[in-house]
């Protein structure tokens, strides 16, 4: 028999919500987290692989151990991205929905600062906040954190670098008895020092299914391919998937601009995400992506963090990631809560002495798909020119005399025939032409004296 929720402690109320939710049996990390949280003192470190439900194998018991007679911070969970806060208040609030009492609230940065501050002026429990958001907030004086019993670090591999200079000030003002949390899905040598520095000599450290780095539910291929040939071999496998959600990555914004002009172009389905764009831009394509009314993000990896999206089948790596640990992060974005995802890296035949290193690193196998031929990259535009003149809206400016004489000339063909004409015209217009240096011409016979 599996194990449940209330086997590991948790409440009646709590658990009637994940019932709600249709969440009935814990996953590896819940497993082995919520009952140490729920009756142990010490700080924690889990490590689990992205997916894998982290949010509520802290959160379940964090809920739980909160006191909702107090009006006041009990709990500060710190996030690298507004996207992922969002998801985690969504998360937490609907794991509390029978705790009427509980308040939680979002203070992270990218929207305006001045309803956050009304917000925390009413009784609140448990804060969710991007780092610099809260640093501005604590210097305003405007929340008062130095009632907080916990302390929660997610994502803090991802969260590195917004923490560099200020946690010292975060931390400054907690409480010394507060209990600190961290969770990662990698442990580089930033984060063995983190929890050096802030956190106590007594940690409980627990692991689940890291034998692999990656996630066991994702495929790893990799295609080897030409500089010229990276863009129709990348529409090549997106034509493939055509229906299915996927996530493409690219090193810079300059390089997601490009490509997501690109894709547009050819009427594929998708939406440019980088930290140059609004917030409310970011949100909108987010929503679109999660809606599905857009198939395919392009995104560099900051703009990309946090990103919880179920059902996305598949994650290429446009550009290989310049480290380990940002390849786990890419391609945990697909194989969530389960489900199986596939991982494909285009690189360039200078690239391919990386990839055993990967696999080395990760305890992952690549495996290489073929490239496909000139023919099926041919084959592929066609379709894609097809699609493309499907999805052409009329043109309302040309005149009713010139759209006569134009039907009067095709007037007398099926639609068969017309679609034959006009395949073999667009096939014509894709012809290479031959140059003149590319015609020899006959050598002049010398004349003989």
């Amino acid at each position: 028999m599996s194990t449940t929720f209330s086997d590991l402690g948790i409440s009646s109320a709590i658990n009637k919500s994940l019932i709600d939710l249709n969440i009935t049996e814990p996953t590896e990390i819940q497993e082995k987290t919520i009952p140490v949280l729920l009756s142990q003192k010490d700080d924690f470190v889990g490590l689990a692989k992205t997916g894998t439900g982290k949010t509520a194998a802290f959160g379940l018991p964090l809920l739980q151990l909160i006191d909702t007679t107090k009006n006041t911070i009990q709990a500060v969970v710190l996030v690298p991205t507004r996207e992922l806060g969002q998801q985690i208040v969504a998360n937490l609030e609907s794991y509390a929905t029978n705790l009427p009492e509980m308040s939680i609230a979002s203070i992270c940065g990218g929207t305006p600062i001045k309803p956050q501050i009304e917000r925390l002026k009413e009784a609140t429990h448990v804060v969710v906040a991007t780092p610099g958001r809260l640093i501005d907030l604590i210097k305003r004086g405007e929340i008062n954190i130095t009632t907080a019993d916990y302390l929660v670090l997610d994502e803090a591999d991802e969260m590195v670098t917004s923490l560099k200079d200020g946690l010292d000030k975060i931390v400054a003002v907690l409480p010394k008895t507060r209990r600190t949390l961290l969770f990662s899905a990698t442990l580089p040598g930033t984060i063995k020092q983190l929890i050096q520095n802030y956190m106590s000599k007594h940690v409980t450290q627990v692991s689940a299914d890291m034998n692999t780095v990656g996630n066991q539910g994702i495929d790893h291929h990799f295609v080897v391919v030409e500089p010229i040939e990276k863009l129709e071999v990348l529409m090549h496998f997106l034509a493939s998937k055509e229906g299915e959600r996927g996530i493409i990555f690219c090193k810079t914004k300059a390089a997601v601009n490009k490509l997501a002009k690109n894709l547009a172009i050819n009427r594929f389905s998708s939406g440019a995400l980088h930290g140059s764009l609004s917030q409310g831009i970011r949100d909108r394509i987010m929503e679109q992506f999660r809606e599905g009314h857009i198939n395919t993000l392009v995104a560099t990896d900051l703009a990309a963090r946090g990103i919880d999206v179920k059902e996305v089948s598949y994650v290429v790596n446009y550009h290989l990631p310049d480290t380990f640990e940002t390849y786990v992060h890419r391609s945990g974005r697909t194989a969530r809560a389960g489900a199986k995802g596939l991982s494909l890296s285009v690189i360039q035949e200078e690239e391919l002495d990386h990839i055993p290193d990967f696999e080395e690193a990760l305890g992952l196998q690549f495996n290489e798909l073929k490239k496909p031929d000139a023919l099926s990259i041919e084959e592929n535009n066609t379709v894609l020119w097809a699609k493309k003149m499907f999805k052409t809206k009329p043109n309302r400016d040309v005149s009713p005399a010139l759209k006569d004489k134009v039907k009067t000339v095709f007037h007398h063909l099926t639609k068969d025939e017309l679609i034959e004409k006009l395949l073999a015209s667009y096939i014509a217009s894709q012809q290479k032409p031959v140059a003149d240096t590319d015609i020899k011409k006959p050598k002049k016979k010398k004349k003989r004296d």
